[in-house]
């Protein structure tokens, strides 16, 4: 498993197996964010046995799956909803964590963030987000 820190909310990973939740809630994280559409790839884990082992450690889990139609407004504000409801650290994850950190820096822009502070906390974390920059700029002015 591969945790990448975005910042103290929320780190971003790769695709997740249920046994990995009882690490993940040993890091401190509080809830997890499952960006992944079930059947995307053979062998990949179903995203109901993922939801059953963090809700039996008792860790939230969401599921918002970004398929290959891309990012959405409810999916944003699902993400919004998550980051603001979490009380503490978030972990989301898809099959690289480029759409986990994709999403999560479309809801902080809609939340208010700067865009150019959501790019760099992205490269910290080793993902290029300046690919989307005038849709963070759009959504950061709607906040």
């Amino acid at each position: 498993m591969e945790l990448r820190r975005v910042d103290d909310s929320i780190s971003v990973s790769p695709q997740i197996q249920p046994e990995d939740i009882a690490a993940i809630k040993a890091a401190g994280f509080v809830a997890v964010v499952n960006n992944r559409p079930d059947d995307e790839q053979d062998g990949q884990p179903a995203g109901d046995s993922i939801r059953t082992a963090a809700e039996s450690a008792g860790l939230a889990y969401t599921a918002i799956p970004i398929g290959q139609a891309g990012f959405s407004h409810p999916q944003v504000a699902a993400m919004i909803d998550v980051l603001e409801s979490a009380g503490g650290p978030v972990l989301a994850f898809c099959r690289s964590g480029t759409r986990s950190c994709n999403l999560w820096a479309l809801a902080r822009a809609r939340m208010g963030d700067h865009p150019a502070v959501l790019i760099e906390k992205g490269a910290g974390a080793g993902y290029d987000l300046s690919g989307l920059r005038p849709l963070l700029d759009q959504l950061a002015a709607q906040a």
